[in-house]
């Protein structure tokens, strides 16, 4: 229960336990399209999915493991530059295996599209995506597989999403006030 938000937000937008009750709903869908796989190759997007990959992962019942890749995006604050550039891979190849790309927001679309490339590059069995949130705002033309949750166009913190590494581990979701940022 949330009795008092920080000053430096809104309104929470998606709540603790709706976030928790729609991981379980995404993990059981996930674990039914890969059930009979040998192993599912988790693709964390640092920093912002971490805890929406940690929770994900403890509800599969598909066999599983993680890994992390690490992006940066150019640009000015609030500008969509296109410009991605890989700053941490991964471990291992993963030619032939079953591969999902968990991500936190998907805003433009542009890091998810690169990442998407890049390891369809590399010759996966299959590559699917997933994603907590995804923006109401029209931009976006990167498809998502699984999708935890619609936005609004605001800029929100909490459950791995960051303003300057600031609220990423609230346990909900919500909306950062204008003058926060």
């Amino acid at each position: 229960m949330i009795d008092e938000l920080h000053p430096d937000l809104a309104r929470v937008l998606v709540s603790e336990v709706t976030i928790q009750q729609h991981v379980q709903v995404l993990a059981q869908q996930i674990s039914t399209d890969y059930a009979g796989v040998d192993r599912l190759y988790l693709v964390g997007v640092l920093k912002g999915a971490f805890i929406f990959l940690a929770d994900l992962a403890r509800q599969l019942t598909v066999p599983h493991i993680v890994d992390f890749m690490a992006v940066s995006s150019y640009g000015q604050a609030g500008a969509v530059s296109g410009a991605v550039r890989l700053m941490m891979d991964l471990r291992e190849p993963i030619r032939g295996q079953h591969v999902l790309i968990v991500e936190d927001i998907v805003d433009s679309g542009h890091t998810l599209r690169y990442l998407y490339n890049t390891l369809q590059g590399r010759q996966p069995a299959s590559l699917k995506t997933c994603a907590l949130v995804r923006k109401q705002q029209g931009q976006t033309t990167f498809s998502v597989d699984y999708l935890g949750f619609e936005i609004p166009d605001v800029w929100v913190v909490g459950y791995g999403l960051d303003y300057a590494d600031r609220h990423r581990t609230l346990p909900y979701i919500a909306e950062l006030k204008p003058q926060a940022f």
